[in-house]
């Protein structure tokens, strides 16, 4: 769970409205890292997000650059175990969007970009303003469930969300799909809206550790 420090800490990032990183190290402490141009990451200490403790990463593991207004992740063959957004593995470049959670080795890396009102999940601002029901919030903890055990996992599931919250699976989807209109995903891909929902609600702590 986040110190009141942490939570002050992006708060005042948001406030400065360019994009950034948050991410913790090995010992759970929060970092954030600012973006402004070309940014490296990797497992070298020399590199501008250096995960120096995560085996798993390769010395320069992916690059993030601006395009225009907008940013993407680089990743055509640097990894060896390849860097995922919201699950799904890059090939090459792919534009990131406020809230998406990438995962380079075994550590989760969010992307914040507070000016890009149309596109943002702004996960902070959705634990404060989306009502959720009982049952709603068992659903979405059941679905960012095996995001606990491993950063490379998918969210549940509608079967396994089913039998965890013992209801049928058409009610299930039927929960899932107000959930997404309160979170503003219900324009998204059906492919996309799923993965962006778990990335959204772990990222802004609307799932806590503790509820798992």
């Amino acid at each position: 769970m986040s110190t009141p420090q942490e939570v002050k800490a992006r708060l005042n990032a948001e406030r400065q409205g360019t994009p950034f990183l948050i991410y913790r190290d090995d010992s759970g402490a929060q970092r954030i890292h600012g973006l402004q141009g070309t940014t490296t990451i990797g497992r070298r200490a020399e590199r501008d997000v250096a995960l120096t403790w995560d085996s798993e990463v390769s010395r320069l593991h992916a690059q993030l650059e601006p395009v225009g207004p907008d940013w993407t992740v680089v990743d055509d063959g640097l990894s060896r175990n390849g860097t995922f957004v919201n699950g799904e593995r890059v090939n090459g470049r792919r534009r990131l969007r406020d809230g998406d959670r990438l995962v380079c080795g075994e550590t989760p890396i969010v992307f914040r970009a507070p000016g890009d009102v149309s596109d943002s999940t702004a996960a902070i601002t959705v634990e404060r303003t989306v009502p959720l029901t009982e049952t709603q919030r068992r659903i979405l903890i059941a679905l960012c469930r095996p995001l606990q055990d491993s950063a490379y996992a998918t969210p549940a599931t509608n079967k396994d969300i089913a039998a965890e919250v013992h209801l049928s699976v058409d009610a299930v989807k039927a929960h899932l799909r107000a959930i997404f209109e309160r979170f503003g995903l219900g324009e998204l891909p059906q492919n996309q809206k799923r993965a962006r929902l778990a990335a959204t609600a772990l990222a802004g702590g609307v799932v806590k550790q503790h509820e798992f």
